[in-house]
């Protein structure tokens, strides 16, 4: 980014972009100076809104663990809690959940090819709204570090896109989006663009996954497409919402003071916009995420699809023989061979 471009992106920047290139900055300086890694120095959150509690605990041990949760004056509009044991991870403070955006129960099972293709675009990344030159961007890489877990890799590539000045319902559809390849007759023409623009930017995080997130205007929770993890959601009547893995996870909402309870389905989104204080439907706010930019214009006339492209015709003489297509090196044949013997 120019000299000029990095000094007018700097003076627009918001307490959260600030706070998130400050904790990156510790993060790696600490490390790097004193010879540390991340089980021995980790910052769980540094943000204006919102603050995450967390540790190798068992539930009942955070409130007492942390003095705020059982402090009368401390109070919080929302919360997002995740408690569970690690299962193909060994624990640490670092993989505890929640992490700084998200909460996520399930796995990521595309997550090989998530690292590979993060580590290759990291060479030309940039981001305007952040203001930093290619030099000081350097000092936020990887994106993906070795030691994260899967739960870790979307967290820290959505906190990425939402501090980089893209709205978080729009940077959940860009990671986990609807299986929308197939979907020419049943959906929007609007949002099946914002998936087919957006999947030539960034490949979808898989599941079976649900994943709760928020950044402290915006909780929601999404569920990947394949749609094999629970999700279940009540409305009260005092304004309260609950939504969790599992009925019955809140025993002090009685079903009189229930005005709506349904579940998410394959693909969908649960979001409340606390800016707006309402509920707002996966159809409302995907059609508004989708439309609020001309994607259908972006891939029309800019794609080259191979199933688009004839290959050229051969002539008779130029095909291979069919005995050149079937033939086996000896060497081959005979391992083939002896591996088909009876053993003795």
């Amino acid at each position: 980014m120019p000299n000029d471009s990095v000094s007018t992106a700097r003076r627009g920047r918001t307490t959260e972009q600030l706070l998130f290139i400050l904790r990156q900055y510790i993060q790696k300086r600490v490390r790097r100076e004193l010879a540390l890694d991340h089980h021995q120095f980790y910052v769980c959150s540094l943000s204006q809104r919102t603050i995450v509690y967390k540790g190798q605990l068992t539930p009942s041990q955070v409130r007492r663990y942390y003095a705020d949760l059982s402090n009368d004056e401390f109070t919080a509009y929302m919360a997002l809690v995740h408690s569970r044991f690690s299962t193909n991870t060994a624990p640490s403070w670092a993989l505890a959940q929640p992490l700084r955006v998200i909460g996520h129960n399930g796995e990521i099972n595309t997550l090989r090819g998530n690292r590979n293709w993060m580590l290759a675009r990291e060479g030309v990344l940039t981001c305007d709204a952040l203001g930093l030159s290619e030099e000081e961007m350097t000092e936020l890489l990887p994106i993906i570090p070795d030691y994260v877990s899967d739960s870790g890799a979307v967290d820290n590539v959505l906190e990425l896109l939402d501090r980089g000045g893209r709205r978080l319902p729009e940077s959940i559809m860009m990671l986990i989006p609807e299986a929308w390849q197939q979907q020419r007759d049943t959906m929007s023409p609007d949002k099946r663009a914002f998936y087919e623009y957006h999947s030539s930017l960034i490949e979808p995080y898989d599941g079976p996954a649900l994943i709760c997130f928020t950044d402290g205007r915006y909780l929601g929770a999404t569920l990947d497409r394949n749609g094999l993890r629970p999700g279940r959601y009540y409305v009260t009547s005092d304004n309260r919402v609950v939504l969790a893995s599992e009925v019955g996870v809140v025993h002090s909402v009685a079903d009189a003071d229930v005005v709506r309870k349904g579940r998410l389905s394959p693909g969908a989104m649960f979001l409340i916009d606390f800016d707006e204080a309402r509920v707002i439907d996966d159809a409302e706010v995907k059609a508004a995420v989708a439309s609020r930019r001309p994607y259908e214009h972006g891939c029309a006339g800019h794609q080259a699809r191979r199933r688009d492209r004839r290959a050229p015709a051969r002539s008779p003489r130029s095909r291979p023989a069919r005995a050149a297509c079937t033939a086996v090196p000896a060497r081959v044949a005979a391992r083939n061979a002896d591996s088909r013997r009876e053993p003795t």
